[in-house]
């Protein structure tokens, strides 16, 4: 059975990311799979500072809940990144865990990401598509050098309000689909 670890980086629950997310599990989890979601908003997560003790095959120095992160996302095989759009990029708790990704660096961890699969998620307030170009052009960019599969992205723009997401089932069911798809179930 496939595992798959929803990661919230928006601080609201009950928002429209973790919303997005959810949807996105629902269909992962009637493919199949079974499902976890992480709120980085209940962690404690501190910023790495480039001491590069894990380009050496060491533990990372920080003690913090970031260590139980990891091994989540290596116990996964596909991994979901919800964040909104802040100020053209992914929310701070969500830049804090990539920052973290450092751990991936050296080969004894790179094995634990490789060809993983990822979906991006991304709910936002403006109306123009475009808003979220950086974003996604990051986690690409991201993922590419952590050698995932980018797995597929969905984008909701127009969305504010907590909760407002629910008025969009094109855009759910297509979250929904995506779920049930990276893990091979059938539609």
């Amino acid at each position: 059975m496939k595992k798959v670890l929803g990661i919230v980086g928006s601080p609201r629950k009950k928002g429209n990311t973790h919303l997005l997310v959810s949807r996105i599990l629902e269909g992962a989890r009637d493919g199949g799979a079974k499902t976890e979601i992480l709120f980085l908003g209940d962690l404690e997560l501190r910023e790495c500072d480039g001491c590069h003790a894990c380009w050496k095959g060491k533990p990372c120095t920080k003690d913090d809940d970031m260590n139980v992160v990891y091994e989540k996302i290596a116990g996964s095989e596909v991994i979901i990144f919800g964040t909104p759009v802040y100020w053209y990029g992914p929310t701070a708790l969500m830049k804090c865990v990539i920052d973290r990704f450092v751990y991936f660096n050296c080969p004894e961890n790179r094995r634990m990401i490789r060809n993983k699969k990822a979906i991006l998620a991304v709910p936002f307030e403006d109306e123009d598509p475009e808003t979220a170009g950086l974003l996604v052009a990051f986690f690409e960019k991201c993922f590419a050098y952590l050698e995932m599969d980018l797995f597929g992205t969905i984008l909701v723009p127009g969305v504010t309000k907590r909760g407002e997401i629910r008025n969009r089932p094109e855009e759910l069911g297509h979250a929904y689909e995506l779920g049930r798809q990276v893990v091979g179930g059938r539609s």
